[in-house]
């Protein structure tokens, strides 16, 4: 965001950096259709956010039935727990616990796939919950867990493990949650969708309200894109995630002068939707197993040095060593 003092103090920017050195940074926790990429909710915080008290906001966007997926960040008997009781479950990573093996968990269902009970944790003053909100927990959830073993080259984890309130093996056998979390690595590419292909990394709007509208505007526009890319693959017979986002907004960016047109007729506006709907279908990510790419730069940074003081006191220091250099 840009560095301003309305922003500074909503925003601050890291203590590590001097004052008029940094920018204001915004932490965002979102929820996402896995099947569809819409972005179902959000929630915006500083760099003293954490995830879960984020995540804590948007409970309400799950409905009875739906199923939770998150990674290890996610990994709290207190969420689980209180999804749970709203008809939730949940398939997270597991951390900050030691995995059980078969001689510590209630029931074997097959080899690394485990029946556990985790016991309700003691409380911590450091929690985001009080004591009487712990004590009302289950004194102990059953979980399944399950070892998943990564063969797939690109991928920095070879192994780790899943807990999930999905407990029955033959409605949801291992092959199939192991399948599902590992589709988790999508929501990555939601973010980049918007972070990198909308250039949402960078803010324009110098108070914080403002900032907050343009937020939601991306969010709208990303969620229009979605809603595109969803209609042209059911008119198209194809797979929604066959369809490349980059080349969507490239098309919409193509027709939305020629939609836009004053004069234009109902028929001619629906026929170029049509056309629109077409390209949108067209625009192919093709299937790349096993595709990993180097985390380089190919375009060399400018040789410029950091700005290590504020900007004013760098001007004087430069005017002066130009001054003495005359002198």
């Amino acid at each position: 965001m840009p560095d301003t003092e309305a922003n500074q103090e909503a925003w601050p920017q890291s203590a590590s950096q001097k004052p008029g050195c940094g920018f204001p940074s915004g932490r965002i926790c979102a929820c996402f259709s896995l099947e569809t990429g819409a972005l179902l909710s959000y929630a915006v915080g500083n760099k003293k956010s954490s995830e879960l008290p984020l995540f804590r906001t948007q409970w309400a966007t799950f409905a009875k039935g739906d199923i939770f997926m998150g990674d290890k960040g996610f990994c709290s008997y207190y969420d689980i727990a209180k999804l749970k009781e709203r008809g939730v479950d949940s398939v997270v990573t597991l951390a900050r616990r030691k995995p059980a093996n078969s001689h510590t968990s209630i029931k074997v269902f097959a080899p690394d796939d485990l029946l556990i009970a985790w016991p309700r944790p003691k409380y911590n003053p450091g929690l985001s919950y009080d004591r009487e909100t712990l004590q009302k927990l289950p004194e102990q959830l059953f979980l399944r867990q399950i070892k998943v073993q990564v063969k797939q080259p690109g991928f920095r984890a070879k192994e780790f493990y899943i807990v999930t309130t999905l407990t029955d093996p033959a409605r949801y056998t291992k092959s199939e949650i192991a399948e599902l979390y590992l589709r988790r690595w999508l929501v990555g590419l939601f973010f980049r969708d918007i972070k990198t292909t909308m250039g949402f990394d960078i803010l324009r709007c110098q108070t914080p309200e403002m900032v907050r509208k343009e937020i939601l505007m991306y969010f709208i526009a990303y969620n229009c894109i979605r809603r595109l890319m969803f209609q042209a693959s059911e008119s198209a017979k194809v797979k929604l995630r066959s369809i490349s986002f980059k080349g969507s907004l490239q098309a919409i960016r193509n027709w939305a002068p020629r939609l836009t047109t004053a004069n234009l007729s109902k028929s001619e506006k629906r026929s170029m939707l049509a056309d629109l709907m077409i390209a949108v279908a067209s625009s192919k990510v093709f299937h790349r197993p096993g595709r990993s790419e180097p985390r380089c730069l190919k375009r060399r940074l400018k040789p410029y040095q950091l700005l290590t003081k504020p900007r004013g006191e760098m001007i004087e220091i430069q005017h002066r060593s130009r001054y003495e250099k005359r002198a």
